[in-house]
């Protein structure tokens, strides 16, 4: 993510609604048990859910901008971790119609954004079982402290959906956390002379019937819930490919059509340029997004990043597309070490700047670093991300600094090779901070405990 501007309010909203569906069945044995309503984040409790893992989404949507109304149909396949007589789905608002579990009818229950099933059958450990939901409503975004408004946001022509860090629940049911990441389909169903845009690559051509055109995306890479979009309107569109052959979309509403041509430019070139850098580009396509929404922010929807409500220069770009590696392809387990999405995506802005040789690394750093000492930035330890400041500057500036540290530690040589056999080795997969400082370790054959501990965890500007 990269914020355009600041100043965001804060607006809490708790929706609660009971629904239940009538079923007749058995108590479950003593070896089920439920789920947890919470992923383990400690920082966010209620984020996501336990006693199982999500493989894949089939999101079937149709909207209506006109009345602001969601219909929807959530198909997902998941495994159970442990026994289970019921386990959780993160959900804000909606009526829910129905619910089964494996075709079977299921009783469900509401408190907040958790929405509680209880299977007909209790669910044996390591079975893989499918749930459908069905439900309408009318979207609400959420609002957070230091990010704004976030999630499915109703725009005049469509939506604007960008869900980090926890507004996937704004549109569909799901263990909303980054840790359980999933393949995607989207089927999205929009008035005619509207397009839908979702993640992956369209699957066939839009159809069209009744006075409304459908839309088929698929992601056929695992994604975390917040990276997906399902962001529509009135679009231009530019499609092809880079120059070294990644298929290549880019879309911008009718207001920001002066920046599509070279939305869809900057996006080949800088994308060639960081396979060169992190290693081979880990998706099926790359693009961007330009809508009429102002977020005041840019979101790096995977394989579609989006910008709302402003003209992307190439450092904001860079920033977002270098997150295709370090944040999507590489996901954080927990919210705390969200440095490793920022800090590296805020130092592919100083390389894409040294790379165009407008400024270096180092001046960019020595910069910051030239901040007096008692500025907010060097109070806010970067390595433990603050959830009631999650987006704080110091998890980008102070993240950037870090990886800058060390590479004067190590040298050019090791610290490149180091980037692309860290993106290789963790492909798709999940991080941690101390996976990241063992890892630089081994790699450089150095001793780097001081050096990111000064950097990352203390409380002041290091010398």
């Amino acid at each position: 993510m990269h914020f355009n501007r600041r100043g965001m309010a804060l607006v809490a909203a708790l929706v609660s609604a009971l629904a239940c569906a009538p079923a007749d069945e058995p108590p479950p044995t003593t070896d089920h048990r439920a789920g947890a309503p919470g992923i383990g984040d400690t920082d966010f409790p209620k984020d996501g859910n336990g006693g199982y893992d999500i493989t894949q989404y089939a999101i079937a949507i149709d909207y209506t901008p006109t009345s602001k109304r969601l219909i929807g149909v959530t198909t997902i396949k998941a495994g159970a971790t442990h026994a289970l007589s019921t386990f959780n789905l993160d959900l804000a608002g909606y009526d829910v119609r129905e619910i089964s579990v494996n075709d079977a009818p299921a009783t469900f229950s509401r408190q907040g954004d958790e929405l509680t099933v209880r299977p007909a059958h209790p669910i044996d450990n390591h079975a893989g079982f499918t749930v459908k939901v069905s439900y309408s409503g009318v979207p609400k975004p959420a609002v957070g402290s230091n990010l704004g408004t976030y999630g499915f946001m109703p725009t005049p022509d469509g939506a604007f959906v960008a869900a980090e860090p926890n507004g996937a629940k704004t549109w569909f049911p799901s263990n909303d956390h980054p840790a359980d990441k999933a393949l995607f389909d989207f089927t999205i169903t929009v008035p005619v002379g509207l397009t839908a845009l979702a993640n992956g690559e369209m699957v066939g051509q839009p159809t069209t019937a009744g006075g409304k055109t459908t839309y088929r995306w698929r992601e056929s890479h695992p994604m975390a819930t917040y990276l997906a979009t399902a962001t529509l309107g009135k679009f231009e569109l530019r499609q092809g490919r880079t120059p070294g052959g990644i298929p290549n979309l880019a879309a911008a509403d009718p207001r920001f059509t002066t920046s599509l041509d070279r939305l869809f430019a900057t996006s080949a070139t800088i994308t060639d340029h960081w396979a060169t850098v992190f290693g081979p580009y880990p998706f099926g396509s790359t693009g961007g997004v330009v809508d009429d929404y102002a977020a005041g922010y840019a979101l790096e929807n995977q394989t579609k990043p989006l910008y709302g409500g402003f003209h992307p220069d190439e450092s904001i770009i860079a920033h977002e597309l270098a997150h295709q590696w370090f944040g999507n392809s590489l996901s954080i387990k927990r919210w705390k070490d969200l440095w490793l999405n920022e800090g590296f995506a805020t130092y592919a802005e100083w390389l894409w700047a040294e790379h165009k040789g407008t400024k270096t690394a180092e001046a960019a750093f020595q910069q910051l670093h030239r901040r007096r000492a008692n500025d907010p930035i060097w109070k806010y330890p970067p390595g433990r991300a603050q959830p009631v400041d999650l987006f704080n500057q110091s998890v980008y500036s102070r993240g950037a600094m870090t990886l800058h540290a060390l590479r004067k530690a190590v040298g050019d040589q090791t610290f490149f090779a180091l980037l692309k056999k860290w993106a290789a080795e963790h492909r798709y997969g999940h991080v941690t901070t101390d996976q990241f400082i063992t890892f630089a370790e081994r790699t450089s054959g150095k001793e780097l405990s001081a050096l990111f501990d000064a950097w990352l965890f203390q409380p002041r500007r290091p010398a």
